[in-house]
């Protein structure tokens, strides 16, 4: 079981379509009782797609996981209980309804917070790029820009070699042997 006394995330079941309302209703239920120090953010994942329509191109924001809200709190039976009677919640997702904290690796996929990656990374180095679409290539970092947190690797897409920008939490180095290393 996770420590009760740091905050952890959870994830929220709602109802379809309730996802906004749900937090807006838990932002209410923060501000109204005084809960800043138990309860710390609620998320609803999105995703900017470029959705073409009539010949027209436009970004469009998309819910990650529909159904599903973030939420950042130090748990308690008290605030499982104000939290699952919020209008729209189902539940918490976990086993017979009480939560399961995420893991730190679900975290950063989930992107619900920046993470400051401690990169050791130099130009040169051959990477794999283990999320995002670009997800299974692998390529050579060209530059490096460690207060954006983005790497410029060179990849080879269509047959052509192409400059790609990623997070650093997207790439992993791609260790050579020592036979082969000069």
């Amino acid at each position: 079981m996770a420590d009760m006394t740091k905050p952890c995330w959870y994830i929220l079941h709602t109802y379809s379509g309730y996802e906004a309302m749900v937090k807006d209703s838990l932002e209410r239920l923060i501000e109204n009782n005084n809960l800043q120090s138990q309860i710390f953010d609620v998320k609803i994942p999105m995703e900017t797609t470029i959705e073409e329509k009539n010949g027209k191109r436009k970004l469009v924001e998309r819910k990650l996981l529909p159904c599903y809200v973030f939420i950042k709190m130090i748990y308690s039976n008290q605030l499982w209980y104000w939290v699952t009677n919020t209008r729209g919640v189902t539940g918490f997702v976990g086993p017979q309804g009480r939560p399961l904290p995420l893991k730190e690796d679900e975290i950063r996929r989930m992107r619900l917070e920046e993470v400051a990656v401690d990169a050791n990374f130099v130009v040169g180095d051959r990477v794999s790029i283990d999320a995002g679409p670009l997800e299974g290539f692998e390529g050579t970092i060209k530059e490096l820009n460690d207060t954006a947190q983005k790497a410029l690797v060179n990849v080879e897409l269509f047959g052509r070699n192409t400059d790609v920008e990623v997070e650093y939490i997207q790439i992993k180095r791609i260790d050579t042997p020592a036979s082969t290393a000069e």
